[in-house]
């Protein structure tokens, strides 16, 4: 079993609207996420984490194993109106990462305001 003592989530959305076009590489996918993490309000972001959590935490104890690899690693996810992750980049290449992107692929969150949305999920264990 692996011990979490600390998992570091980050949350960024973005909305993907008119002309945008979906990013193609995790770089852009998280660079726009960054840029736009602030656009929702608070109420609305402390609702999303607490349902982005609930599925990594979901995710990451479906994919535990002893001998893998806990270095850090950041799943990019693009989510729908109806709140279905469609979509993945991911940097990392452990096991344990390509797991949880595994996991994560066509699970639900909170339905976004406005949809497509990007969450970046930020991994970090430590002893």
């Amino acid at each position: 079993m692996i011990r979490v003592s600390s998992l570091l989530l980050g949350l960024a959305l973005l909305p993907l609207a008119g002309t945008a076009q979906t990013p193609l590489t995790f770089a852009e996918a998280k660079a726009q996420a960054d840029r736009d993490e602030a656009s929702l309000g608070a109420t609305a972001r402390a609702t999303f984490l607490q349902a982005q959590s609930r599925q990594l935490e979901a995710s990451v104890a479906n994919c535990a194993n002893p001998g893998h690899d806990t270095s850090a690693f950041v799943i990019v996810a693009e989510i729908d109106a109806r709140g279905r992750i469609t979509r993945t980049w991911r940097q990392g290449d452990t096991a344990l990462a390509t797991c949880v992107e595994k996991e994560l692929n066509g699970r639900f969150l909170e339905p976004p305001p406005r949809a497509p949305f990007l969450a970046a999920f930020e991994l970090s264990f430590t002893p």
